[in-house]
């Protein structure tokens, strides 16, 4: 037994000597979060944690250095920054795709510079979902049971090699962890945004209400049941607003499919043109909106 001990204690510090200098604090307080070096000059963390253009990193040696964020994506709640990463090693991607429940992994993390944590788990499932900062829906993610400090998210997931295998970026109920997966498309969207290109996506600009609430919404004041996404406030400047959506409106179709759920509007916007059919009591009409 000891030496199954030995052993598991040998594979957690030689992942901790292996990629532990690649894995970065950022921010100066325990609420911002980490990252990872993946190319030189070029760090990859979580979208949710970064605030503005300009982002401290601290590296494993204590060395700090002002980084400047090159592109973000909400939507797949990733970005990445530019700074000096001097003689560190970037961390290698690995092969997501083939874990499997049991499979074992380690979470890393610098949060907000304070010091390396290293930690063991199992992946507890595959093919999880959860909804990104701006509430698109992020598929594909990983679910595991290495526990993880408050700053910790946007550091790297990986397997016993330290290869890297997701970024971390949701703690939910009962410790587990979701990570996005660090697959081909992810490393795609890094290096896209890395180099300035593919920004934010289309954004309408309303806040929306569960299609259960839309259909109780409108019984309570006698209207008839339709399915819809009912609007429940609308951004100024917005292009919702330039279009003349309304608090109160029932978007019931998008470029000529139903919408029964949020991802459904996602979709539509993701084709670059929409056409929304909007319910506003018992009045239909068709609305063109110019996305930005």
């Amino acid at each position: 037994m000891n030496q199954v001990f030995e052993a598991f204690q040998q594979a957690v510090n030689d992942v901790a000597e292996r990629v532990g200098p690649a894995v970065v604090g950022l921010g100066r307080g325990w609420a911002r979060g980490s990252g990872i070096v993946i190319a030189p000059g070029r760090v990859m963390t979580a979208a949710h944690v970064l605030r503005g253009d300009d982002v401290t990193v601290t590296f494993a040696d204590g060395r700090s250095a002002a980084g400047r964020v090159a592109g973000i994506d909400s939507d797949l709640d990733i970005g990445a920054i530019d700074v000096d990463t001097g003689d560190v090693t970037p961390v290698e991607w690995g092969a997501p795709e083939a874990l499997g429940i049991g499979a074992p992994v380690l979470a890393l993390a610098n949060p907000g510079g304070h010091g390396l944590r290293v930690t063991f788990g199992l992946v507890s499932a595959t093919g999880r979902s959860f909804r990104g900062p701006r509430g698109r829906r992020i598929a594909g993610s990983i679910e595991h049971t290495a526990p993880l400090p408050r700053g910790s998210s946007g550091g790297p997931l990986v397997d016993p090699e330290g290869r890297l295998l997701g970024l971390n970026a949701v703690r939910r109920e009962g410790g587990l962890i979701l990570a996005v997966p660090a697959d081909a498309t992810l490393k795609a969207r890094v290096d896209a945004l890395a180099r300035g290109e593919g920004g934010e996506r289309p954004r309408l600009g309303v806040a929306l209400a569960h299609p259960r609430a839309a259909r109780k919404m409108r019984a309570a004041v006698g209207l008839p049941e339709r399915d819809g996404l009912l609007v429940r406030a609308v951004v100024d400047g917005s292009a919702a607003a330039a279009a003349g959506l309304e608090r109160g409106d029932l978007l019931v179709a998008a470029n000529g499919k139903p919408l029964t759920s949020v991802d459904d509007l996602f979709d539509a916007l993701d084709s670059g043109s929409l056409s929304v059919r909007v319910l506003h009591g018992t009045d239909e009409r068709d609305v063109e909106i110019k996305l930005g």
